[in-house]
């Protein structure tokens, strides 16, 4: 700008590709909000009523650009093969679990075309910064009362939520009443017309005596912890829940690139986040964990940690998924595309 260079927004939906097909997008005001338990939850309603359906996951292009024009993940061995990062395998993992093919890449049109092929409906599952890349029929926008007031402060959050057909008020289970009640009057200040769910977001453990009076290390999911400015997650509130006797603090064991992590975000509590961009990081996060003193490593990772690094101590995954708790839910608002 100094140099007097001009620059400007494009508008949203001049900057959307049409489909052939019906899309469903899924967005957030911020990122850990819970798209992908929300897009994973109309995936197995769509497929319960025998829709085949097409995930395109918006892009994360942290290696070869060239080679990662349209991407498409069926199998657990096409995410080793694709060299996919930690963050990567936390978005695609669930959908092959699902049997649902993911695509993702750079050319959004190719990666469209292509998946167009084999779905009859598209869900865009988005990012924290992003709007849909294609022209939605149904807009569902998720919003996070753990960090209620943020649908208002943050881009292109608050475009989604001004935007949504559909608000999803995700974690009711576990958030402070005055945080839910905010986000309503938020909701009826800036896009009155919406469509609004309300849903909690359970925790389970499958050995959760393995937490109780135990020494714990929990590894969070770190996108949500770092840029997404939460201060715990799924694994915090299952070490507290199940009575684990101390959350110990990483930092005397961090390694390389995680001691620039919490010097970058100075505000991430005792828990550890799931970094993992590169194969450095991936061997720093390792061993960190393993040179931690605990008795339990809580991992509260979308992904199954433990198939991705050597864990050396006994560890237990947190797994959390979409309950709607209000009469309209997903299955209403989904009437017209399981016709």
């Amino acid at each position: 700008v100094s140099a007097g260079a001009d620059f400007w927004l494009s508008s949203v939906s001049g900057s959307m590709i049409r489909s052939g097909k019906k899309v469903i997008s899924v967005c957030a005001v911020r990122t850990g909000c819970g798209k992908s338990q929300t897009s994973r939850k109309i995936a197995r309603i769509l497929q319960g009523a025998g829709k085949k359906i097409g995930v395109i996951r918006h892009p994360m292009p942290y290696g070869n650009l060239e080679k990662q024009k349209v991407q498409r993940f069926a199998s657990y061995a096409d995410l080793q093969e694709q060299n996919c990062t930690i963050e990567e395998m936390e978005e695609y993992e669930p959908y092959i679990a699902m049997g649902c093919p993911v695509f993702a890449g750079v050319d959004y049109e190719a990666i469209l075309r292509e998946a167009e092929k084999e779905a009859d409906i598209i869900i865009w599952d988005g990012g924290n910064n992003d709007f849909p890349f294609y022209r939605p029929d149904l807009e569902i926008v998720v919003v996070d009362p753990h960090r209620a007031g943020d649908e208002q402060s943050y881009y292109p959050g608050e475009v989604n939520f001004k935007r949504a057909d559909v608000i999803l008020i995700n974690k009711m289970d576990t958030a402070e009443d005055y945080a839910v009640s905010l986000v309503k009057e938020n909701i009826q200040k800036c896009n009155p017309h919406a469509k609004v769910i309300e849903a909690n977001s359970p925790i389970s453990v499958a050995q959760e005596e393995m937490i109780a009076g135990q020494r714990v290390l929990v590894v969070e999911d770190g996108p949500t912890l770092t840029h997404g400015g939460m201060k715990f997650g799924a694994g915090i509130l299952a070490a507290n829940k199940y009575g684990a006797k101390e959350i110990i603090d990483p930092r005397p064991w961090l390694t390389g690139t995680l001691k620039e992590t919490f010097e970058k975000y100075p505000g991430i509590g005792n828990l550890l986040p799931a970094m993992g961009y590169g194969k450095e990081q991936i061997k720093d996060l390792e061993k960190t964990i393993n040179e931690a003193d605990c008795d339990c490593v809580v991992i509260g990772t979308p992904i199954d940690l433990a198939r991705v690094i050597n864990i050396e101590k006994p560890s237990v995954r947190v797994t959390y998924e979409l309950e709607e708790i209000s009469t309209v839910d997903l299955e209403t608002v989904l009437k017209p595309f399981t016709k």
